[in-house]
């Protein structure tokens, strides 16, 4: 190994310790009882733009967010940081710069297809939600971290990684009754911020687009 790559090491104890791993084991039945509630309850997630204004416990927000944080990452990196959004001037700023991205991507980044397809669906770059949400959740990607000698220490996959723990974060929401809808944002201005979630329950007059899982979910079975 080079110098420089030791530099760069990730800094991990090459003698750290590995302990016993015991993970509890379901009988066939079990398995498939569990894996059906827990389809039945992430098959009623929907991404909502109606909110309560009913407020949600913040330990409620600081334990999803903990179950986001059990993600697997690449060598263990955890490259994500997940900022909590309360204050109503912060969560109004944030809006404005949502909605002029969202702006430009209807009008001129994404083409006349994309705009097209999210007819049907009745959206546009207006989000007033932002404000009526409780929380706002941004998630960083970490593109890289530091080790105590000042040297960067590289996070691989962090962009899959932090991908993973979104997916997590918005399966615990859902565990909670909290729907959430997202904003994907990585444009130059916002880098590094991955991903915005709001967490808050629906309104209780809530209209959505009827829409069905794609048949393509399910793979064909090879033997």
């Amino acid at each position: 190994m080079e110098e420089a790559d030791i530099q760069l090491w990730q800094g991990l104890d090459e003698n750290i310790a590995h302990v016993p791993f015991f993970a509890e084991r379901y009988s066939e039945g079990e398995m498939i009882k569990r894996s059906q509630m827990f389809y039945e309850l992430l098959n009623k997630r929907r991404s909502v733009r109606f909110l309560s204004d009913e407020p949600v416990p913040r330990e409620v927000i600081d334990n999803v967010i903990r179950t986001a944080g059990t993600s697997p990452s690449g060598a263990h990196t955890e490259p994500w940081t997940f900022v909590v959004v309360q204050d109503p001037y912060l969560k109004h700023k944030i809006r404005e710069i949502v909605e002029e991205e969202e702006e430009i991507n209807y009008k001129k980044r994404m083409g006349d297809r994309w705009v097209n397809d999210l007819k049907r669906l009745r959206t546009n770059w207006i989000k007033e939600y932002l404000d009526t949400a409780p929380y706002l959740i941004l998630i960083f990607k970490q593109v890289y971290g530091w080790l105590p000698n000042g040297k960067k220490k590289t996070h691989y996959y962090n962009e899959i990684s932090v991908s993973i723990a979104c997916g997590i974060l918005l399966a615990a929401l859902q565990v909670c009754c909290l729907l959430p809808d997202l904003s994907l944002l990585s444009r130059d201005r916002l880098q590094p911020l991955w991903f915005l979630p709001y967490a808050n329950r629906a309104d209780r007059v809530c209209r959505l687009p009827q829409a069905r899982l794609c048949s393509a979910t399910l793979a064909p079975s090879f033997q």
